[in-house]
């Protein structure tokens, strides 16, 4: 969309607006998009990962935040709410700030709906901003997690599935038992 088209929101003006929304809403290029509610299962996954790495990264300098915060995508002129995001870097350290802008990794907890926009577009977005070093897709109907990391030269590669899920941008290793704690949700499809 073109900046002088009516329709055409701004950044600035999402930004002012999100503070007072009740609800929540993504921002891609002139767009605003609502959110909506999660499952007990997401939400079970999105606890059960904030506590491991919460406790993982104390005192590393590193602040993991769950759902509410935004990260923005410069390249993409787009604001996510990711469900996790970690970052370590000093310029995220603004405790007035609406969001984030280095995240080191990005975590999204997939339903069979937001899997359509979390795994090819909001990944291509996420893959322009410099700082990140790992996507991590986390399945919310079977126990499964893909983990997309970048490489030396800024290429993206879908490690290998291993249990325990290694994080090598935070030198984590999670149980996916622990990441499907509380859930009733199968190893395997029936």
């Amino acid at each position: 969309m073109l900046a002088n088209d009516p329709l055409y929101i701004t950044p600035e003006d999402y930004l002012a607006a999100e503070e007072i929304s009740p609800i929540r809403h993504e921002y891609r290029d002139g767009e605003v998009f609502a959110m909506t509610g999660g499952t007990q299962a997401h939400h079970t996954i999105v606890g059960n990962l904030f506590f491991a790495l919460k406790t993982h990264l104390r005192s590393s300098g590193c602040r993991t935040f769950a759902e509410g915060m935004k990260t923005r995508v410069e390249a993409s002129n787009a604001f996510y709410y990711p469900d996790i995001a970690i970052t370590c870097d000093d310029r995220d350290r603004q405790p007035q700030s609406q969001y984030i802008e280095y995240p080191r990794l990005v975590i999204e907890v997939l339903s069979p709906s937001t899997a359509r926009f979390d795994r090819p577009e909001k990944f291509a977005d996420y893959r322009t901003i410099p700082s990140l070093e790992e996507y991590v897709l986390v399945s919310s109907d079977l126990q499964q997690v893909e983990v997309f990391q970048k490489g030396d030269r800024g290429n993206w590669t879908l490690a290998p599935t291993s249990d325990p899920i290694q994080l090598a941008s935070v030198n984590c290793a999670i149980a996916l038992a622990e990441i499907y704690e509380d859930t009733d949700i199968p190893a395997t499809l029936s």
